[in-house]
């Protein structure tokens, strides 16, 4: 039930000037109180604008030795923005991105704001049904591929709004020489359409909305396919802001240098891949994927100070030979995931000994709140935060508020489990065409996460439970529903059931257990192969058929019972 707009308001504010005078208490001395913007304007582009004049030089995208300096980043958005208004592109147009890491995303997401159109971040792992799903959805008309993806996209165009799509590769801004070796062929390659984007005049610079629709960042949920989160450029600029306070720094002070290699069109490699070095007139290092040797000579390379990756990414480095004799000493913000290997003090003083800096743990967020909500800094001595009950997320940052409330939004005492919620200034909007799942997630000014947790006495949040119906596999969010919307397309299938099953190398994978119409006989290897050629590979299912699948009296699924089926099989 949702809070109500009196008595249960005044509770929750209540609550909530209890648990500040906790925070107030336990704020950590290195972490900024509030946020001091260097410049006035609230959007992405007019912080790009800023730097490309006060510090034109300075490199702000560092792809495999392509060093692009802030004037270029800013002109070769303006030459994008003037490419697609040249295709009739206007403010409030859904622009589709479709690519994996690389400096083309960066500036065709900042070319989009630049004209007030929507950037729209598109999966590189989909396949034809997901692709056509978001197109369709986002109402895209113009896409950016990449020119491996260009022959699927064609394949689905008829079936989507699509009305112009424009192809580019990998490699289209790859130096001769790369300093360390792309995981992609960077020889003779095709022409795409890059360099005729490249030379369209530059769009004349119009004042951009702060608070317009400026991007759509899909998320799953429970019910259905992946819903739009509605994201502001002032989103966009607070989240990079607070991040940046959350390292103990303030914004534009000192110019991070950032190792990239999270996916970009995840809101995690946005945030600390885009915008965070963007917002501070620092420099991404851009990776198109995770490689610990490429990871290890760049550190020293390139004098990396910020980034984010798995637990088991610094494993990886710390199992490099001579890893612990480079020089990693610039690397004081370095943050982990805990998805399949957890952060654990063994870890944490194995880095510690091989860096001489802190691992810590990232923090807590999600799509909906544009994630980094809160502060793990300043909370490591005696490994607090590592065996403090898991998973310790921190403070909520500067602006953003979270409590823990009971099932019909009373909040809970101090130590006690409940669904978080949390108000913050860059909560999405909305999500976008469905209004009914926006109000059952914004109700009074709060999102309602559907995570477990608890506040301690230090007024600190500690994760212990995902939404019940989330899978995390290797990191990526599987949402059951999405995968049982996709199974459902399979013409012999007539009911499907996903749930989690635990993976020792991936912490969960998707089990689906699914009955077949009359007549059909289809094996559950044959579903698996089909959904295979039909969904991204970390969605795709173990397929089990059942002559039927457990109900309760009422017509539901009954997923308990699946969930201790999936366990026994191997």
């Amino acid at each position: 039930m949702p809070p109500s707009p009196s008595s249960d308001h005044a509770a929750l504010e209540t609550a909530l000037a209890e648990i500040r005078e906790l925070q107030d208490t336990a704020w950590p001395s290195q972490v900024p109180r509030g946020v001091e913007y260097p410049i006035e304007d609230r959007t992405v582009v007019g912080y790009l604008r800023h730097w490309a004049t006060t510090r034109p030089s300075t490199v702000a995208i560092d792809f495999y030795g392509r060093r692009i300096t802030y004037a270029e980043y800013d002109e070769m958005s303006d030459r994008f923005a003037g490419w697609l208004l040249r295709q009739g592109a206007a403010a409030g147009d859904r622009v589709g991105v479709h690519l994996a890491n690389c400096p083309q995303f960066h500036i065709a997401m900042l070319g989009i704001l630049k004209i007030g159109a929507v950037h729209v971040p598109i999966n590189p792992l989909f396949r034809e049904h997901e692709l056509i799903y978001e197109l369709d959805d986002a109402g895209v008309e113009i896409l950016l591929t990449q020119d491996s993806f260009a022959p699927m996209v064609e394949s689905v165009r008829r079936n989507t709004p699509l009305r112009h799509v424009a192809v580019t590769s990998l490699s289209d801004l790859l130096p001769p020489e790369p300093t360390v070796p792309p995981p992609f062929p960077h020889g003779e390659a095709a022409p795409t359409d890059w360099a005729e984007i490249m030379e369209s005049p530059r769009a004349e610079p119009v004042p951009p909305d702060p608070d317009a629709l400026a991007a759509l960042n899909y998320t799953g949920g429970t019910t259905g396919m992946p819903k739009g989160c509605e994201h502001t450029q002032w989103h966009m600029v607070y989240t990079a802001a607070t991040a940046t306070l959350a390292s103990g720094r303030r914004v534009g002070e000192t110019p991070p240098v950032v190792l990239g290699f999270l996916p970009v069109f995840w809101i995690a490699g946005e945030d600390f891949g885009i915008l965070y070095p963007l917002i501070n007139g620092g420099t991404v290092v851009l990776l198109t994927r995770w490689d610990p040797e490429a990871v290890a000579v760049l550190i020293e390379q390139c004098r990396v100070t910020s980034m984010v990756g798995t637990v088991d990414n610094y494993v990886e480095l710390m199992n490099l030979p001579g890893f612990a004799d480079g020089d990693t000493s610039t690397l004081d913000n370095a943050m982990a995931v805990s998805f399949v290997l957890k952060l654990d003090p063994a870890i944490r003083a194995r880095w510690r000994d091989a860096t001489g800096q802190m691992l810590r743990e990232a923090s807590y967020g999600m799509t909906e709140t544009h994630t980094a909500d809160t502060i793990t800094l300043g909370f490591h001595a005696g490994d607090y935060d590592l065996l403090s009950e898991p998973v310790f997320c921190g403070l909520p940052v500067p602006g953003t508020d979270i409590l823990v409330v009971d099932e019909v939004g009373v909040p809970v005492p101090v130590g006690e489990p409940g669904e978080i919620i949390v108000r913050s200034p860059s909560l999405l909007t909305g999500y976008y065409g469905k209004p009914e799942a926006t109000a059952v997630a914004l109700q009074g000014g709060w999102l309602r996460t559907g995570d477990i947790g608890k506040l301690d006495d230090n007024g600190a949040l500690h994760y212990l439970a995902r939404n019940k119906e989330m899978i995390k596999t290797n990191g990526m969010s599987v949402f059951p529903s999405e995968v049982e919307a996709l199974l459902l397309l399979h013409p012999a299938i007539r009911a499907a059931a996903v749930v989690p099953k635990p993976d020792a190398a991936k912490g969960q994978v998707p089990f689906a257990f699914v009955q077949l119409l009359p007549d059909q006989n289809v094996s559950g290897d044959e579903l698996r192969e089909w959904a295979t050629q039909n969904m991204a590979t970390y969605k795709v299912p173990t397929v089990e058929v059942l002559e039927t699948l457990p109900m309760t009296a009422t017509g539901k699924v009954r997923k308990a019972d699946l969930f201790t089926l999936a366990e026994e099989y191997k």
